[in-house]
């Protein structure tokens, strides 16, 4: 059943369109933490999400920049704003469609069937999915997930950055440097120690999937892909 994430601060509104969307046989997933939705759409992993502008703490513009940083899911605005540039900014900031308020149930459903079928349907462009492999390890970018043998572990995007940076320069080094410019492109300035910690996260990707000391510190240069293993079998 394909999941449609709502978010919507007004609950009576939330839970009306929750209603409408599961009578036409997907699955709602109403947000209700307001200062984490990037955490609620990674867990849910919607086909679609709906989405306000004015909004707790952050208003939707922002949590549609995130969300494009790691997803191309569909994204359709609800909002009281009618003015022009509303929807300029709504379009300008990742989003797909938008819709204003109040609206007719049928013409959401209308717009939400029109949206997956451009992204999944009849519609979609047939991209290929990208995958890198190296030595039985398969990394997949857009789901966010690392495979080894017969295990699988979910990944945040950073960690996925990360991972695709050693899979690319396997056996070679990523430099320091390297992996703050790919990860944290949008800021200024990173203390480096929020790189140790991601490393750490990583690390423990792998052991996950049972791999041990997968990543070698190179000092002074970065980090290395240190695959210990031959056919699927460590030595």
């Amino acid at each position: 059943m394909e999941k449609i994430m709502i978010v919507e601060d007004d609950r009576k509104i939330a839970e009306y369109l929750g209603s409408f969307v599961e009578k036409y046989g997907y699955r709602a997933i109403i947000a209700d933490d307001f200062g984490n939705i990037l955490k609620t759409f990674r867990e849910a992993q919607p086909k679609l999400l709906l989405l306000d502008i004015n909004l707790p703490s952050f208003d939707g513009y922002y949590w549609c920049r995130q969300i494009r940083k790691e997803s191309i899911c569909p994204v359709i605005f609800i909002s009281a704003h009618t003015g022009e540039m509303d929807q300029v900014m709504a379009l300008e900031n990742g989003g797909d469609d938008f819709i204003t308020k109040p609206f007719h149930p049928d013409i959401v459903m209308a717009k939400i069937r029109s949206q997956l079928r451009r992204a999944y349907g009849e519609y979609a462009a047939k991209v290929e999915e990208r995958v890198l492999i190296q030595e039985g390890l398969s990394l997949y970018p857009e789901r966010l997930e690392l495979r080894f043998k017969d295990r699988t572990t979910a990944l945040t995007k950073n960690e996925t950055d990360i991972m695709e940076s050693l899979l690319e320069r396997y056996p070679r080094v990523a430099g320091r440097q390297d992996l703050l410019e790919k990860i944290w492109d949008d800021q200024a300035y990173v203390d480096e120690n929020t790189l140790n910690v991601n490393m750490a996260r990583v690390r423990k990707r792998f052991q996950e999937l049972g791999l041990k000391d997968a990543v070698e510190t190179v000092r002074g240069a970065g980090y290395r892909l240190h695959i210990t293993w031959k056919g699927g079998e460590e030595i």
